[in-house]
Order: C-alpha cells, then sequence, then structure tokens
C-alpha cells in the first residue's frame, strides 16, 4: 500500500497522523510525507528572461524587495522541512516496517498535493480536516476540499481521537447499490483490522409520500406503501453480497436501512453509533464526471462529519515507478 500524507504542522495535520493507527494499515508499505510552504520564492536573477544580462541590474528597491521576498520564503521552507522530518518520525514509529520519506516543497499546497500524487500514484491520500486558517471545526479546509475534490485516488479526511481505552474500530459504509459502494466496501475488506472490529452499511431510502387527498384513496396508498417496500428490499438485496465478503474477512458486518437523505443520515448514524470512519464511494451511482469529480452525498458527509472519512475511488493505475533516492528517508 502506498500513503501519500499532507502535513502542515497544525493541529489537524497531528491529528491526522494519530488517526493512522486505526486505519487497518498492513505492516509494510510505502509513505511519504509532504509539507508545503505556502510562499512564492523569486527565481534567480543573474540574468534576464530572454537572456540579455544588460537588464539583469533592476533597481536598487527592486533588488531589495526581491530578496526580502527570498530570505521570507526560504525560512518558511525551513520551516516546512522540519515539519516533514517531524511528521516522518512519528509516521515511521507508528509503522516500523514501512518505507517512509518526507518531502518539503512550496507553492500552492493543494496543487502541490495533487501534483506529487500524480508522480508518486499513491492509493490513499491523507489530510487533515483543517489547515492553520480554519474557521470552524465543522467546516473543512479549502486546501482538503480541493484535494478531495480533485485526487484521481482515495482520500482520507482524518479527524483524530483520544483513546483513553482503544476499543475495536468501528466503520460505518454508505451502500447504495452503486460501483462506488461496491468500492467501498472492497477498500475496508482489504484493511488488517483488529480483531472485534464492527462494520456497519448504511443505505437510505427515499420513500415517497402520498399526497393530500392520495391518503384518501386506499388504492393510491397500497401502491405507494408496495414501491417503498419494493425499494428496501431492492436495498437488502443488494446488500447481502457487499455482507458475505465483509463476514468472509473475519469482520462483524450488518445493514441498517434508514429513510432521509443520506447527507444527514450519514453523519448522524455514525455519531450515533461512535463511529470511527465513514466510508463512502466518491460517486453515487456511479456517475464518472471530468477528473473523478466527487458526488455531492461525498463531500458534504466529509465536510459535516465528525470522524474521519474515507472516499474511495476505486481505478486502475500503472505501475508506479521506482523511486530514485532510495528510502533512507532524506527530505528532497
Amino acid at each position: 500500500m502506498r500513503l501519500l500524507i499532507a502535513y502542515d504542522g497544525s493541529r489537524s495535520s497531528e491529528a491526522a497522523i494519530d488517526d493512522l493507527y486505526r486505519c487497518g494499515f498492513p505492516p509494510d508499505g510505502q509513505a511519504e510525507i509532504i509539507a508545503v510552504a505556502e510562499v512564492w520564492l523569486p527565481p534567480p536573477d543573474e540574468m534576464s528572461p530572454d537572456g540579455d544580462d544588460t537588464l539583469s541590474d533592476p533597481l536598487p528597491y527592486v533588488d531589495e524587495l526581491t530578496d526580502k521576498f527570498r530570505e521570507h520564503g526560504q525560512r518558511v521552507l525551513s520551516e516546512a522541512e522540519i515539519f516533514a522530518r517531524h511528521a516522518r518520525t512519528r509516521v515511521q514509529s507508528a509503522f516500523p516496517g514501512w518505507d517512509v520519506i518526507s518531502t518539503a516543497t512550496y507553492g500552492s499546497p493543494a496543487w502541490e498535493i495533487l501534483n506529487r500524487a500524480d508522480e508518486f500514484l499513491p492509493d490513499l491520500i491523507v489530510v487533515g480536516s483543517q489547515g492553520h486558517s480554519a474557521v470552524s471545526r465543522f467546516m473543512l479546509g479549502s486546501i482538503s476540499q480541493k484535494v478531495l475534490t480533485e485526487a484521481r485516488c482515495s482520500v482520507r479526511v482524518a479527524r483524530g481521537r483520544i483513546d483513553v481505552d482503544p476499543a475495536p474500530q468501528r466503520v460505518v459504509i454508505g451502500f447504495d447499490g452503486s460501483k462506488g459502494a461496491e468500492a467501498a466496501v472492497d477498500a475496508a475488506v482489504s484493511r488488517n483490522w483488529q480483531f472485534g472490529t464492527e462494520i456497519r452499511l448504511i443505505a437510505v431510502s427515499d420513500p415517497i409520500t402520498p399526497t393530500a387527498i392520495g391518503r384518501f384513496l386506499p388504492p393510491v396508498t397500497r401502491v405507494i406503501n408496495d414501491i417503498n417496500v419494493s425499494e428496501n428490499r431492492f436495498l437488502e438485496k443488494r446488500a447481502e453480497k457487499a455482507l458475505k465478503k465483509l463476514e468472509a474477512a473475519g469482520l462483524s458486518a450488518d445493514l441498517r436501512i434508514y429513510p432521509g437523505n443520506p447527507k444527514t443520515i450519514l453523519v448522524e448514524e455514525a455519531e450515533n453509533w461512535s463511529a470511527d470512519c465513514i466510508f463512502v464511494g466518491a460517486n453515487s451511482q456511479g456517475s464518472n464526471l471530468a477528473r473523478f469529480l466527487i458526488g455531492s452525498t461525498s463531500a458534504a458527509v466529509a465536510a459535516r462529519a465528525k470522524c474521519s472519512v474515507e472516499v474511495i475511488r476505486k481505478q486502475q493505475r500503472p505501475t508506479p515507478p521506482a523511486e530514485t533516492n532510495g528510502s533512507d528517508g532524506a527530505t528532497r
């Protein structure tokens, strides 16, 4: 398994590392920590852009301002390097059998994370729910939102929790019978969960309600009830295969069906059950818009949940290229 872990030194990114202990990851794998300094570093000014060195001597105040920008940028980049090394130490301690390296760079954090993911080809990107500039604990940070929306692989929006007496994990899977839901089930099956882990499939139906006049017409009421019952039976039938997969993997699993809005029900039921994480497919009903755009339900759950959320994207990807710098953990 390959992880790309975004880290910025904030409480949220620290919580994301704490959360790794409860993800069911295997004993061996590869992880890269990326820390991005949100600054602009001026290019070297030895020569003008067109190669004419007669223009390489700017006005004194321009030269002074450029030096200040460069000095500030280098200082922030150095901080990012320290953050990356710190995070690497923590992750390596949590997963001693893993190859863990760290990278520090500068630019737009979301873009740099996405660009590195396109090169590193991780199975999962791990981001904190908020950065340093979070306004509210119930709002998803702009960087996390962009990564969640535009990444080509699965993304975990991590919200750490402190366990005085750690219990087996509880994982909610949003299930609607779609390919996205099946991918979420497969992702859960592939993990190495501790003994006693419980999985709950939560399906949300959209029952039809008769009009005011229809309530007084028995045939209309019966037809609507039959339709609603049929929808629940459909969800139960589609969930049978998923439950068998989970049970075959040694996991305790059950199905719950609730009427209402999945954006609300998944979050509320996860909280009521004290779930550690919600797994949800990136796109409901198998929709596949440009560059793996996330579905509205997945985005809403990731933004509103109080626990961690994994948005699962199942994709075919090429074999990742071999790392040229080895696995000595040196910051690039």
